[in-house]
């Protein structure tokens, strides 16, 4: 396959080989306690969320990642406010920000007179025109994300059995519930340039559901859908260059794919060791 060394001799290929990987281990620490905490609406509502920023950023021209990044720190604020009031519940609250902000993005975009390339490549992911300063950034993003995983550990668990359980061990459930919208809304941030804020739940959900069956610790898990999520992104990138496909479509396809083949592959399993235990081995018997 010779146009792997093509592929491999090309500098903006290896940029999106690497900065995919990096994105590939945030989305799979912040998409297991997605699947854990069952917030996969969250990360589809902030990726939507971040559309009236992009369109702003880019009728006024500063870098549509930032608009986009603002816009989505500010629905993280609000889901956060009207959780504090307590009248809605979680999922409505997400519901109406999500509509709210999804319609106010729609509505600008209209009076552009155009959509802006830039703004499709952040809608629908653009990995190979990746720059260095932005795997830099992404970097950062994944220290951050590691700090705040590792420090907020034991509040997540606490929170993931009963929010009530988490305020008796002092574990502060409210601001556990803060972080982890923080960093949903970080991976979705961080997440855009590789797969587009519209695919980006597939690369938060496609390796963390992957990796469920195979490990019952959360680090683990998170390990192994950092792996798998990083095997999603270098597949979809050669099928992509192969057959000149979509470069974050065919991630997203990827990640999804490897959440599917993951499930019928322990359900193979299982249904071997099953039959092994229907049938035990009497070799040796008379």
């Amino acid at each position: 396959m010779p146009w792997i060394f093509d592929a491999l001799s090309t500098a903006f290929f290896v940029r999106a080989m690497l900065g995919g990987t990096i994105v590939a281990a945030i989305c799979g620490i912040v998409g297991t306690w997605v699947v854990i905490r069952g917030m996969a609406f969250l990360g589809e509502a902030i990726g939507h969320g971040m559309l009236p920023g992009v369109a702003i950023a880019t009728l006024t021209g500063i870098p549509p990642i930032l608009g986009g990044a603002l816009s989505a720190a500010t629905m993280s604020a609000l889901i956060a406010a009207l959780q504090r009031r307590g009248k809605l519940s979680y999922d409505t609250s997400i519901g109406l920000l999500f509509v709210a902000m999804l319609a106010t993005g729609v509505i600008i975009v209209s009076h552009s007179g155009s959509f802006a390339t830039d703004t499709t490549a952040l809608l629908f992911g653009d990995i190979l025109a990746i720059s260095r300063a932005e795997i830099t950034l992404i970097g950062w993003a994944a220290a951050v994300t590691i700090g705040l995983a590792a420090v907020f550990h034991r509040s997540f668990i606490a929170l993931a059995f009963d929010h009530r359980i988490a305020h008796t061990l002092g574990y502060r459930p409210r601001l556990a519930q803060t972080a982890l919208v923080g960093l949903v809304t970080l991976a979705v941030v961080a997440s855009a340039q590789a797969v587009g804020t519209l695919l980006v739940v597939a690369l938060l959900l496609g390796p963390a559901v992957a990796a469920q069956p195979w490990s019952r610790r959360i680090p683990g898990r998170m390990l192994l859908a950092a792996a798998l999520g990083t095997l999603a992104v270098l597949t979809g990138l050669a099928i992509s260059w192969s057959a000149g496909t979509a470069a974050g479509s065919t991630i997203a396809a990827s990640a999804v794919a490897t959440a599917g083949l993951s499930h019928l592959c322990r359900s193979a399993l299982a249904r071997r060791q099953r039959h092994s235990n229907l049938n035990p081995n009497t070799e040796g018997t008379p």
